[in-house]
């Protein structure tokens, strides 16, 4: 960090120094200072002239570029409750207790294969809750690396699953940090039900075990035809998009919810998100 050139500044005053310190630097002398001026002796009998008492040297004005102490009920920095995991209910929920999905604070994870959907109906979801919302997309997170990112294009290796993980545990940490404060997440990832090291494990360890998945799975020709409308890294050769969508079908059987929105638009598939949303917090998914 550079500063402004300048005059340098004097070194701090130490103890007993310095020129409110109240000693004199020739103390130890018993006679008058050299130099000092001498004030004549009057003879015996005589009253002492009166000492003329110096006037008070006159006190310098108040700096005004002095900082400002605040009031104390001043806004100012804002102290954050620190991150932790989201965890489950403590008691089971009946269907009357169950709270209203749109106005309760969760942490959500939408699965599903390139295509699905998943950041469209994220952040349209996030968008129309009456609580705070955070939409957290991996593929945006993941793509914050420039040089060096690693294209999934290029094929899978060592240095994209680097950056996947990498990429997973700064999401959970920002879901974290929200939940903290009261403000709920919604992320998005393409978790494959057959490969433990990019699956929902490690999503429970970064955001906790109250984290709610859902998958998101329409037709394969539904997400061929939107994955064809996809520009830039992000859009997948056909076979690349069949082949996920392949090992997406393993999800039937895992006990998570799925939603098949191949006949349902952004609303709608929000709309059916509350509802599964709703029964998972009754009945919160073992996985």
């Amino acid at each position: 960090m550079q500063h402004a050139v300048g005059s340098p500044l004097p070194p701090p005053h130490q103890p007993g120094q310095g020129p409110h310190a109240g000693w004199a630097p020739a103390g130890h002398h018993p006679g008058p200072h050299p130099g000092a001026s001498q004030a004549p002796v009057p003879p015996p009998g005589f009253p002492a002239p009166p000492v003329p008492v110096p006037p008070a040297p006159p006190q310098p004005p108040a700096s005004q570029h002095a900082p400002a102490q605040p009031a104390p009920d001043t806004t100012g920095h804002v102290p954050l409750p620190p991150g932790g995991p989201v965890g489950v209910p403590a008691a089971p929920l009946t269907a009357a207790t169950v709270p209203d999905p749109t106005a309760t604070t969760l942490a959500v994870l939408l699965i599903g294969p390139a295509g699905a959907g998943k950041t469209s109906v994220a952040k349209y979801w996030a968008d129309q809750r009456r609580v705070p919302t955070a939409h957290i997309s991996l593929d945006d997170v993941r793509e914050w690396v420039r040089s060096g990112f690693a294209d999934p294009q290029s094929g899978w290796n060592d240095n994209s699953e680097a950056q996947y993980r990498l990429a997973r545990r700064t999401c959970g940490f920002a879901a974290r940090n929200f939940l903290a404060n009261g403000i709920s997440c919604i992320l998005d990832d393409a978790v494959f039900p057959d490969r433990p090291v990019v699956g929902l494990g490690g999503w429970k360890r970064h955001v906790g075990p109250g984290l709610l998945p859902v998958v998101l799975l329409p037709g394969l020709d539904i997400v061929l035809e939107r994955n064809a409308e996809r520009t830039g890294n992000r859009r997948l050769t056909d076979e690349e998009v069949a082949r996920i969508h392949g090992r997406m079908a393993g999800w039937y059987g895992s006990g998570l919810p799925i939603i098949d929105n191949s006949q349902l638009d952004v609303p709608g598939t929000a709309r059916v998100l509350d509802e599964v949303l709703a029964r998972a917090i009754a009945s919160p998914p073992s996985w």
